[in-house]
């Protein structure tokens, strides 16, 4: 007999770990995860922002921990998962979101070490965190956050291009791999005005109009951390229990930029 279709977005008993979670759209995700009915682990490199969230989401009556983290140390990404399972128990849903690019020029004018740091943080560390979830998870959902830039020419960016390139072709094999027990897919964010994107693009809060006539954004508006948590809920819910190695974009119908 099929279950209420309210029933199948329920994520009451899930444990979901997401990295970047202090700001923006991870703690958008953080947040819609909650409101979900899971608890959350919380990481990120600045444990005031990780902390101020959970005690946000256990002063609304949820569950979570904030985790300091450095996710380009594979250690410190097992010490996360460890932690995680010592506080609720398992864990069931893992977001790599912890990533992002300032810099924007030409591939030639990039300094070496600009390169390094976007494939480390943005590639390396969704490869260890996709691992350590497998390893410490018996059945559940890793969701990756990547970009349009993965998906084709994006002039000034193609050290990010590449790396989130590979987070999709990551994303591919993995749900391949994982299968049965895991599902692997990924998120692509269009224009959300995040600290990391306006610093990228030039632009302040002020200039957010500009922003939307530059992308020319279908859909009429930028879009918000929380079209984000949406996506990632319905990904690791029962909802999308027939969906893995999918890259959903969620950008307003505007193209990949």
């Amino acid at each position: 007999m099929s279950r209420p279709i309210q029933e199948l977005f329920d994520l009451a008993g899930h444990v979901a770990v997401v990295t970047g979670g202090g700001r923006g759209i991870g703690e958008g995700i953080a947040r819609g995860f909650f409101q979900a009915g899971a608890a959350v682990v919380l990481a990120a490199r600045r444990t005031h922002e990780i902390e101020a969230v959970a005690k946000s989401i256990r002063a609304s009556g949820g569950r979570a921990v904030a985790v300091t983290t450095d996710v380009t140390r594979d250690a410190e990404l097992e010490a996360l998962a460890k932690a995680a399972i010592k506080a609720f128990g398992k864990i069931t849903i893992w977001v790599n979101n912890a990533g992002g690019s300032p810099m924007r020029m030409p591939l030639k004018d990039l300094p070496r070490e600009e390169w390094d740091r976007t494939i480390a943080l943005n590639l390396t560390s969704i490869y260890t965190g996709c691992i350590t979830a497998a390893r410490h998870m018996e059945t559940g959902s890793i969701i990756n956050i990547t970009s349009g830039a993965g998906t084709g020419p994006v002039p000034g960016s193609a050290h990010y291009g590449a790396a989130k390139a590979g987070t999709n072709s990551l994303t591919w094999t993995l749900a391949a791999e994982f299968a049965p027990k895991i599902r692997v897919n990924a998120v692509a964010p269009g224009a959300i005005p995040t600290e990391v994107m306006l610093k990228a693009i030039g632009k302040t809060e002020r200039q957010l109009d500009e922003v939307l006539a530059e992308w020319k954004i279908p859909l009429g508006r930028l879009g918000k951390p929380e079209d984000i948590a949406a996506a990632c809920v319905y990904l690791a819910s029962d909802a999308a229990s027939w969906v893995s190695g999918e890259i959903i974009r969620v950008g307003g119908g505007a193209r990949p930029r």
